[in-house]
């Protein structure tokens, strides 16, 4: 089977898991036997080269995320153009037999109207809000679709009236995003698929297959006797949440537990660093709260060095891989039960529960796990032997690979013969 895949970043200019995720499952597809390409953004990552992936085309243009400039609607016309242009340069080449749709924030949301023209199969993999809460933000699609001023819509109806918003739909579309149908979709919770259904699209229907991680590749904790190193990990901002984890510390030394410490391994803007230095400083805690950063493969044989992750995330998460890493390392997880971490959080099973962004529960959970040794242990090696059952790549790939399959052979245009791959069969 012959995959496109497209998303708005790919590693090596990842910023957080959804492109990692991407990447991973692109490997493990052409393990399998398919053929992918992958179509994303010229984005760039400082320091990171890519030059030597031939699979991957980075052409299209972000608008306004990421540091991209956010342009008036006579500009953006010629950002949408160029990302129409490039979409349909790479179909034409690499003529696919199906096309994977991953994260489209900052992307033109158009192209998705297009991809629905072309008739081929499409599968969306949802592990974003991109949907639920950008698509209908969108500003080339709601200029011509959305509430407006009143310039805006008499604007709008000259255009119609005119013909030019038709010539115009020619080559960038301005349909409705009420056009995009979204047959053949899964999420990475169930939490997510809900959500984004609450928001008035049309998923429902959708499967939930989790996220995955490469669960041999993490150095595995083998003692449980101390308690007084504290590991978060994530990008420095309010939905992810280090704050709570440093007033959680500062809780913690006030009832006594003074050896404790915590490390923060993540990036972040200039101005979101600088509030959580400021938090640490005003807590006291200099010589107890480090921020540090390495590339995410380093961080596999990290966690196993720590005793326990503390994960604050408050904005809805997905399904974060960072409470799924840390369990096939083997390490206890303080978790709150935010967005798709419900559907993985069992207390005192396989991790300890807190409320998000309440410091005096983390601080309760770190008391918890610092007083029981046999705690710790059991629900590391819970979370352990459940990581690499329910959630290591391999068979989250298979999954994956089996829903595309059966994409294809359903589609109207395929289902009568469809085309060749070479793929090991699925069960």
């Amino acid at each position: 089977m012959k995959i496109l895949v497209i998303t708005n970043l790919y590693p090596p200019h990842e910023i957080g898991g959804y492109e990692i995720r991407c990447r991973d499952l692109c490997e493990r597809l052409r393990e399998f036997g398919h053929e992918i390409h992958v179509l994303t953004s010229d984005h760039v990552v400082g320091g990171r080269d890519s030059s030597g992936d031939v699979s991957v085309t980075r052409k299209l243009k972000i608008h306004g995320m990421y540091g991209h400039p956010w342009l008036p609607i006579h500009r953006l016309r010629d950002l949408e153009l160029h990302n129409h242009n490039t979409l349909s340069q790479e179909i034409a080449a690499v003529r696919p037999d199906l096309i994977h749709v991953w994260n489209m924030g900052g992307i033109s949301k158009s192209l998705l109207l297009r991809l629905e023209e072309t008739g081929l199969p499409l599968v969306y993999d949802i592990s974003d809000h991109w949907i639920a809460r950008s698509l209908r933000a969108d500003v080339w699609l709601s200029w011509w679709n959305g509430p407006g001023s009143s310039a805006r819509s008499v604007a709008r109806k000259l255009l119609t009236l005119t013909g030019i918003r038709n010539l115009i739909s020619r080559t960038t579309p301005t349909r409705s995003w009420e056009a995009i149908r979204f047959s053949r979709i899964y999420f990475c919770s169930a939490f997510m698929r809900d959500f984004t259904a609450s928001k008035n699209w049309p998923v429902s229907h959708a499967s939930v297959i989790h996220c995955g991680i490469d669960t041999a590749a993490f150095d595995v904790k083998s003692s449980y006797e101390t308690f007084n190193r504290l590991l978060w990990v994530g990008r420095m901002n309010d939905d992810k949440d280090p704050f709570t984890a440093i007033r959680a510390l500062a809780e913690v030394h006030r009832r006594g537990l003074t050896d404790l410490t915590l490390d923060l391994y993540g990036g972040g803007t200039p101005e979101d660093l600088a509030r959580v230095d400021a938090e640490i400083a005003s807590l006291g805690l200099k010589d107890h709260v480090q921020r540090r950063s390495v590339p995410a493969d380093e961080m596999r044989a990290l966690y196993a060095r720590y005793d326990a992750l503390v994960f604050t995330s408050n904005w809805g998460e997905p399904f974060a891989l960072t409470p799924l890493e840390a369990g096939a390392s083997g390490l206890p997880v303080i978790s709150s039960l935010d967005g798709g971490q419900a559907e993985l959080v069992q207390d005192g099973i396989n991790s300890v529960k807190a409320q998000a962004a309440d410091a005096s529960s983390y601080a309760d959970a770190i008391v918890r796990l610092h007083s029981d040794r046999e705690l710790r242990e059991k629900i590391a090696n819970h979370a352990l032997n459940a990581v690499r059952d329910k959630f290591d790549i391999a068979p989250i790939s298979r999954q994956i690979e089996r829903f595309l399959i059966e994409t294809l052979e359903q589609h109207p245009t395929t289902r009568s013969s469809p085309p060749q791959h070479h793929a090991s069969p699925p069960y």
